[in-house]
């Protein structure tokens, strides 16, 4: 366990390092939650423009039930497994840029970020596969986002990928759970 351990911090630092001051801001920007609003207003508008009322609102209970099961289940996650994130973990300390001005909580494994924005990749592309391939690009936005995580300096490449895991795996049982109820409205 501890060689996958040092191979994680390894490669965390090798990515961390590959940043720029001249991209922080970009990096800062993606990593924020609040930058993809508009995202999410037209994710609700495609629904609205595909679904009858009532589909829509089943949908978006649905969306925000998902999301707080990510979001809890990484919360939990934490508190178990209690890993540093790597902005407190002083062995990596001086190794490594930290752009984001607030670490977050202490421990990181796995990233919420990555776990939510994959499940909503993964939920969304479900539902409109069969109408477009623009959603595909979804999941760009996830990895990016989820790359931000490693580049800010909050979490480690393990973190990433559970993390992503965890929000395809979740985003398709919430997707076939929604299939059960929207079809029987």
């Amino acid at each position: 366990m501890e060689v996958l351990v040092d191979l994680d911090k390894s490669l965390f630092i090798f990515l961390n390092s590959l940043g720029n001051k001249s991209f922080d801001f970009l990096w800062l920007t993606i990593t924020d939650k609040k930058t993809f609003i508009p995202l999410y207003i037209f994710l609700i508008y495609c629904l609205i423009k595909n679904f009858s009322k009532s589909s829509v609102y089943k949908y978006l209970f649905i969306i925000f039930l998902l999301i707080l099961f990510t979001d809890q289940i990484s919360g939990l996650f934490k508190d178990t497994f209690q890993r540093l994130r790597p902005c407190h973990d002083l062995s990596i300390i001086d190794s490594i840029r930290i752009v984001k001005s607030s670490c977050g909580g202490l421990y990181g494994f796995f990233s919420a970020h990555a776990s939510n924005t994959f499940a909503l990749a993964t939920f969304f592309y479900l539902i409109f596969k069969n109408k477009s391939n623009l959603y595909k690009l979804l999941f760009i936005w996830a990895l990016v986002v989820s790359y931000s995580r490693i580049y800010v300096g909050v979490h480690f490449p393990s973190d990433i990928v559970v993390g992503t895991f965890f929000g395809i795996i979740s985003g398709y049982l919430f997707y076939y759970f929604s299939q059960k109820i929207i079809l029987n409205d």
